[in-house]
């Protein structure tokens, strides 16, 4: 599975991309803008009925994500959902030469990101590596830097409609870096936040904000919002030990996940006031991973038989 994301259906499959490389309701708060209540739908690939995660959702209401959980026997296989979200509309995306496959963030112009690896071996050691999906070609992506983990790790997690993508290496160390990478010319810059040296980056918008998390000085994960100005706000869920921000829409709503104990709640979170938002199919193992300017939310959820599912959520 991607390292960043907290863990916590029989119709014939739809064809597939192969590319070659080149809440439960609860009230609202005031003043938030957030709806009452949302109507939650299970969105799962029946290709695999026991895990799928849905990632990210554009504004065509186009979802990505993935079925698999990464061990040896049960890949990783990404895929683009289309509405109305039957089995039908499931396509896979498939890279040439991969064993696995997870397509994380998508944009308006048909733009997909993700990360895949070559291998599925059997001690679950696997090297990642970043792409993008653009007009049916696949470009691989790794940050440039001598100082890898080994297996390496890269990833793209999100993109705008200005083709700028946002992901993270993990270094020697275990250490996480955020960056940005520009499609269009091929050029990285440094995601930062002062004083902090192992971050990991998650989503950015059309305005060029990002969102993300990183482990501070007492030891608790906690997010970042940091807008295209450099302006850094950081926010966390009163109680949580951990509180990771996975997307954000044009309208500054943050959605993550954030844990107590051995539960996770998925989140909204805007102008630095939290929403709680459960799948009521998974209250205490929910993660919302994407929002759309709609407030359309997606993510997964584990069920009473350790099921992992995913999830659209309409207000």
């Amino acid at each position: 599975m991607t390292k960043h994301r907290l863990v916590r259906a029989s119709v014939a499959i739809g064809t597939g991309i192969a590319i070659g490389l080149t809440a439960s309701a609860v009230p609202a708060m005031a003043g938030s803008n957030v709806p009452a209540g949302y109507r939650f739908r299970k969105l799962d690939d029946a290709a695999d009925g026991a895990f799928n995660e849905l990632l990210g959702i554009n504004n065509h209401n186009r979802i990505v994500g993935y079925y698999g959980s990464g061990v040896h026997g049960d890949p990783n296989q990404g895929y683009l959902i289309r509405p109305p979200y039957s089995q039908f509309d499931y396509r896979q995306v498939r890279l040439r030469g991969a064993a696995q496959t997870q397509v994380t963030g998508l944009n308006d112009n048909g733009v997909l990101v993700g990360l895949f690896s070559r291998t599925n071996k059997l001690d679950n050691v696997n090297g990642f590596t970043g792409f993008y999906l653009k007009n049916g070609v696949a470009r691989k992506v790794s940050f440039p830097t001598g100082n890898n983990a080994s297996p390496s790790f890269n990833e793209l997690v999100g993109i705008n409609n200005a083709g700028i993508a946002v992901g993270d290496f993990e270094d020697a160390s275990g250490n996480m870096h955020g960056y940005r990478y520009n499609i269009n010319n091929h050029r990285f810059a440094r995601i930062t936040v002062h004083g902090i040296g192992s971050l990991t980056a998650t989503a950015i918008n059309g305005v060029g904000s990002v969102v993300g998390y990183y482990t501070n000085g007492s030891g608790r994960i906690v997010s970042f919002l940091r807008r295209a100005n450099g302006t850094v706000v950081t926010f966390a869920k009163a109680g949580a030990q951990e509180t990771q921000a996975f997307g954000l829409n044009e309208r500054g709503a943050v959605v993550g996940a954030y844990t107590i104990g051995n539960s996770s709640f998925g989140f909204i979170w805007r102008a630095g006031r939290f929403r709680t938002v459960s799948d009521p199919g998974g209250v205490g193992g929910t993660v919302i991973n994407g929002i759309n300017n709609a407030g359309d939310l997606v993510g997964f959820y584990t069920d009473a038989h350790g099921n992992c599912n995913g999830f659209l959520a309409v207000p």
